[in-house]
């Protein structure tokens, strides 16, 4: 029994001991994290669609010879503009002339024999198989001709619209095919850009609505009009792709990447600063004051603009939503409010 009172009696000043040091640690802890939050509330948001374009010039060709041989003549100025139908190169034709020369003999003749026969014929000299068969040989000659004078044309690369030449790819004196790329031509003043939407904002695109176009430095944002729209969306992306004419091609290259944005109309919502939302594996997480304590809340983001996020689920008019101090935040531990934040005083 004595031994058992002296248990009891040492574990009660134990346990007294414990809980003076308890209380004496609670007043030394550290103070509650001091954040500023912002009033959560409804208002209209612009909806902006982002895409990403390529300039595309008005007309664009590679300049290939129609048949082979050797080039005589070429005129290909880097660089430089040119009109529409100047000759560009020209292939040596001398075999070609020779085989109309020839053809051309044989024509003549051929002609002599059916006037020939023409005159027998009228006096029953000769049958009707005879004549015919001189005639035909008339008539093959002539086609003949017409087929040389088609290859002697296709000697002569002319340009297929006025534009600006490229880099030239042969010199004179090359062996050239239909295959060998003489020259690029491009037509600079009727600048393109072709950009890709996902299908769910097909409904936004109509031929005539305006556009605006971002480029690199020193061009800047221009607009440009939506003049064709593909018909079918891309099975593989699941895109539909939309052709714009920029109004103002000046000092705009072809082949460049672009930023194309495409006013969706406008919607209500509660924008909050990006920096306010806690990236989680499943979720996104706000944090917001009730009652003086943090509470963690799953919510739903829509559109995004340039350091805010529309929110579409979770949060409630009126809610105070931290925004500095987030990590030092602690569910339902007490937080301390510094200042309340306007949204434009933050993303300006």
């Amino acid at each position: 029994m004595k031994y058992a009172f002296l248990s009891i009696v040492l574990l009660n000043i134990l346990a007294f001991s414990c809980k003076g040091k308890t209380e004496e640690i609670k007043k030394i802890a550290a103070p509650p994290p001091t954040v500023d939050v912002i009033i959560a509330s409804s208002q209209t948001i612009p909806n902006t669609v982002e895409a990403n374009g390529t300039v595309v010039a008005g007309e664009f060709v590679e300049i290939r010879p129609e048949i082979s041989g050797r080039l005589t003549y070429l005129n290909v100025a880097e660089g430089s503009r040119i009109a529409k139908g100047s000759v560009v190169a020209k292939i040596n034709d001398a075999d070609l002339r020779a085989q109309l020369n020839k053809v051309n003999v044989q024509l003549q003749l051929a002609e002599i024999t059916v006037a020939r026969f023409k005159k027998l014929l009228d006096i029953q000299g000769i049958n009707r198989a005879d004549y015919d068969v001189a005639l035909n040989q008339v008539n093959s000659l002539r086609a003949d001709i017409g087929i040389i004078q088609a290859n002697l044309a296709k000697t002569v690369v002319r340009s297929p619209f006025s534009g600006v030449v490229g880099l030239r790819q042969v010199s004179n004196g090359a062996i050239v095919s239909p295959t060998t790329v003489l020259a690029t031509l491009q037509q600079m003043g009727k600048i393109r850009i072709d950009f890709t939407l996902p299908e769910n904002y097909a409904n936004l695109l109509k031929r005539g609505n305006s556009v605006v176009v971002e480029m690199g430095a020193p061009v800047g944002k221009r607009r440009a009009t939506i003049i064709a729209i593909e018909p079918q969306i891309s099975t593989t992306t699941r895109n539909v792709i939309v052709r714009a004419r920029l109004v103002d091609a000046t000092n705009v290259n072809p082949g460049s990447f672009v930023k194309v944005y495409v006013d969706a109309g406008k919607e209500s919502g509660m924008m909050i600063p990006a920096n306010a939302i806690i990236p989680e594996a499943r979720a996104k997480q706000a944090v917001i004051v009730k009652n003086g304590k943090a509470k963690f809340v799953d919510i739903e983001t829509g559109v995004r603009q340039v350091g805010a996020v529309q929110v579409t689920k979770g949060l409630n008019a009126g809610d105070s939503v931290v925004i500095s101090g987030v990590l030092f935040a602690r569910p339902n531990a007490a937080v301390k409010v510094r200042s309340v934040k306007k949204l434009e005083d933050i993303i300006k």
